[in-house]
């Protein structure tokens, strides 16, 4: 899928073809796609191409008056609906930055992008190239940053029903979400260095208001960052205690049926010895019934004093 967007009158509009100071966003494109936009933007394929490699990390690489700038984005990798659980990953994303135009490139249609298309970022000039590349760079962070937020909810989610379960569901979903905590570390560290190296101004010609945008997205980077070691961090010792609470659990349960399996011994010892030593007419009728009762209650009495007596009740 290719899109042209264009700044119109101040407001962001959709074209329907490849002009000057245009942003062309294209989402998993085919090969003449691909071959075309080179052609009108004059940029190299490869730069074109580059981001549709899923295991391609961030980088910046120039050539004639060309930049191709490789960022990772976070993306929601599956939602489960019985539980309202997410797994997030990151894609790469290329934007390319050429004489006449701003190319995006990713296998996968973002929020981050799409709600830059449909207006909801103010001040978006798709000619001013540098602060619009810049501008993409802050939404970017920013929603690492939300969606740092959303793993948070769903271990606190998790956490509360951790302290009854039995079950492995809960651990494998914080299993889920620190691996996506590993996933964001790592992208975001890649971010980081390349945002520094574009900060450096020898890649891309900075203007003073352009800077502060840069700064302000690699301040949130550095905050994701921060944020993600924490949560590993927590989540880490949180998987290790639990494990422990859920095997104590346990424990305590096979304690409880051990002590009634015990106490449950003790009438079937009693009425299995009377039935098989005491005879037709040897004890008169009316303590047939009661005398193997009472031994039963007094036994069971006894034992459940004897395992309270040695707290193990």
């Amino acid at each position: 899928m290719v899109e042209f967007f264009k700044t119109v009158d101040g407001r962001i509009t959709e074209v329907s073809e490849f002009t000057e100071g245009c942003w062309v966003n294209m989402v998993h494109p085919s090969s003449d796609e691909l071959e075309q936009i080179a052609q009108a933007a004059q940029v190299e394929e490869e730069f074109v191409r580059a981001a549709l490699d899923p295991e391609e990390s961030s980088r910046v690489d120039t050539e004639d008056e060309q930049l191709l700038m490789i960022v990772d984005i976070p993306m929601v990798e599956k939602s489960s609906v019985e539980d309202g659980g997410q797994m997030f990953t990151t894609i790469p994303m290329g934007i390319v930055v050429a004489q006449n135009a701003v190319i995006t490139v990713c296998l996968e249609d973002s929020i981050i992008l799409r709600s830059i298309a449909e207006g909801a970022v103010k001040g978006v000039h798709t000619s001013l190239k540098t602060r619009f590349v810049f501008q993409i760079l802050l939404r970017i962070a920013g929603r690492f940053l939300k969606n740092l937020r959303m793993i948070e909810r769903d271990f606190t989610r998790i956490e509360k029903r951790l302290y009854d379960s039995l079950k492995n569901e809960e651990l494998i979903q914080l299993l889920g979400l620190s691996k996506s905590l590993v996933y964001f570390s790592s992208s975001l560290k890649g971010n980081e260095v390349t945002m520094e190296k574009v900060l450096r101004g020898r890649v891309l010609k900075l203007y003073e208001d352009d800077r502060d945008i840069l700064e302000d997205a690699l301040i949130e980077v550095r905050q994701a960052i921060e944020m993600a070691n924490i949560y590993s961090n927590i989540m880490a010792g949180t998987m290790d205690a639990y494990a422990s609470v859920v095997s104590n659990n346990l424990n305590i349960i096979m304690k409880v049926l051990t002590i009634l399996t015990i106490i449950m011994t003790i009438p079937n010892i009693v009425f299995g010895f009377f039935g098989m030593n005491i005879g037709e007419g040897q004890i008169p009728g009316d303590w047939v019934w009661w005398m193997p009762l009472a031994i039963t209650v007094v036994g069971c009495f006894f034992a459940w004093w004897m395992l309270k007596k040695k707290n193990l009740d």
